[in-house]
This record gives structure tokens, sequence and C-alpha cells, in this order.
């Protein structure tokens, strides 16, 4: 595998286009892939479009990934609702935001993707420190997955696999912010609200919405989230 190509899933949010960043600043010539599987922030697919041209990712992939097989509040049509107003930080139960075996999918997709490529690497931006207590976003999932990739594929039984790479699973959200700062990111083109308006605007009341928002003030940078009334 060439250890110079990497994978990048690009959300559209704040942790993706910090990962891109790193990943470009690793010296890594990026392919993007980015998944639509029906959520209600589909602005961020629009994000994502824009961080691959503002990172320069000639080529980039949009899966679709039906809506129907998932029961989450985050699908588009739920008749579950957005958590709003609470402390995501707080939270002991997984929260009705999770979406099934979500980064699995997304995993397998990119891996599929990497070894087609002979990229060496994936890079993902779960966060295990500033999240709403998603399963799939702890660094034991991700090492079962790297267990995955090394006995599931033909570069990692040939003994040159594929890395799953997640820089900032251990970081605040704070200090992401920081990071992606230093590396030139502009989080204008960002998306993080899992309920945005008709117009676009962050509700400014749900999990994401807050982690994003205290990340901006303790790290100290101008939050350039356009908010509605939440």
């Amino acid at each position: 595998m060439n250890r110079t190509i990497g994978i990048v899933l690009l959300s559209g949010g704040l942790d993706s286009a910090t990962v891109a960043a790193i990943a470009r600043r690793d010296g890594y010539c990026l392919h993007g892939i980015t998944f639509a599987y029906g959520q209600r922030h589909e602005i961020e697919l629009q994000c994502a479009r824009r961080l691959a041209e503002f990172f320069g990712i000639g080529d980039h992939i949009v899966i679709d990934i039906p809506s129907r097989i998932f029961s989450s509040a985050l699908i588009r049509g739920s008749a579950m609702e957005v958590p709003k107003h609470r402390e995501p930080l707080e939270e002991r139960s997984i929260p009705a935001t999770y979406v099934p075996a979500r980064n699995t999918l997304f995993l397998a997709y990119a891996l599929a993707y990497a070894e087609s490529v002979s990229a060496g690497a994936i890079f993902i931006g779960a966060n295990a420190v500033d999240f709403s207590g998603y399963p799939d976003c702890r660094p034991e999932f991700f090492s079962a997955f790297q267990t995955v990739a090394d006995r599931g594929t033909r570069a990692g039984v040939d003994g040159d696999g594929i890395r799953i790479m997640t820089p900032i699973i251990d970081m605040k959200k704070s200090e992401i912010i920081m990071l992606g700062t230093q590396l030139g990111v502009d989080y204008s083109l960002t998306h993080s609200c899992y309920d945005p308006t008709a117009a676009g605007l962050a509700c400014g009341a749900c999990d994401s919405c807050i982690l994003r928002r205290r990340g901006f003030m303790e790290a100290g940078v101008p939050d350039p989230t356009r908010y509605g009334t939440g």
C-alpha cells in the first residue's frame, strides 16, 4: 500500500475537517468519502463538498445508503425527536441520535475504497472525549475494526495493511478547534447541528451544537456558526 495516500471520511463537520487538515499536514494525498444516509442535517453534504474543494481533494465520492435501514432521531422523517437543552457530557445512556452501526458501515466502504486505490490509511474524525455516548466512537471499537482490516483484506493478509487513523480521539473539542485553527481550517465551511432550520441555521440546543459552542468558547476562537433561536 502507498503510505502517502489516505482516505478521509469527510462528513462536513468540525471534527472531520480537522482530521483532513492533520492528514494533509502529515503529507498524505487525500481521497474523500462522504455518506448520504437520510440525515436530518443534510446541509452537511454541501459542507463536505466545500471542504473537499478547500483541501484540494479531487477524488471525492458521495455514497448513498438507504435511510430505511436506520432507526434514529438523526434520520429525516423519524418520529424520534433530537434531544435538546441537556448536558451531553453527563449522558450515561446511548442517546436517540445514535445511528445503528453507522461507523461500521462507513469504515467498511472506506476500507474497500482504500484497498482499491492502494491507500495506506483511513482517517476518521471520531472522538471519545466530548461526544454523545456513541459506542462506535470508542477506542476499543476502532481497535476491533483494525483487526477486521488486517484479517479481512488482501493488504492485511500480505502484511502491508491499511491503518485506521483516529488522530483526535483523545482530544477535547476546544483542543481540536485550536489545532485546526493552527492548521488553517476554515470552520465557517463546517456544520455540526443535528436539527438545523429550513434556512440551514444551527438550532443551538442539540448535543452537537452545545459541544461545538462550548469548544469555541473554551478555545478562545470566534465561533463562525450561524445559530437560530436555540
